[in-house]
Formats: C-alpha cells, structure tokens, sequence
C-alpha cells in the first residue's frame, strides 16, 4: 500500500475511533451501517471497513465537521481520503474532443 493509502487508513482508524468514543454517535453508527460492536473489533483494520467508515462521516455533515474539528483537518480532506480507500466512485472526465474518458 502506498503512503497516501496508509495515510487514509490512518484518518480512517481516527474516524472510527471518534465515533466509537462517544455512546450517542457509535449507537447511531451501529444502527445506519447495521454492524455489531464485534464487528467493528473485527473488521476495523480492513480497508473496506474503513471506506464505509468515511462514507458514513461524509453523510452527516455536522458529524464530519465535529470530527475535523476534533482531528484538526479540513472536512474536504476527509472527502479526499475516500478517493484513496477501496470502492471509491471517481467520476470520470473527457478530454476535449477526443470522446476518450480519462480515469
């Protein structure tokens, strides 16, 4: 894995972890995403698991903003963690009159 892959699963790891610390925010977690607490021991370290992590945090805005916050990042750096995690949807581009599609 690259760095900026290993970097990812670090926010990633620090993302769950915010959720994971606070009662409230897990229990919601637990419910949208349907895992078990065992399953979050489990799985943690799997970089699938943790791309649902970051889609989960980007689907709430204040969670993702508390969580940058809290992380001292910038929220469109969370989003760009996603793009380096598996199962990232990238939209791909065309050059100009070429009709090729990039990406």
């Amino acid at each position: 894995m690259s760095m900026a892959g290993e970097q990812a699963e670090a926010v990633a790891l620090r993302a769950l972890a915010f959720i994971a610390g606070d009662e409230d925010r897990f229990s919601r977690f637990l419910l949208a995403t349907g895992t078990t607490p065992e399953d979050v021991r489990r799985r943690a370290a799997e970089p699938d698991f943790l791309s649902g992590v970051i889609d989960y945090l980007l689907s709430d805005d204040a969670l993702l903003i508390a969580f940058a916050e809290d992380a001292s990042l910038d929220p469109s750096t969370v989003a760009a963690v996603r793009y380096l995690l598996p199962g990232a949807v990238v939209e791909s581009s065309r050059r100009r009159g070429s009709g090729r599609e990039l990406g």
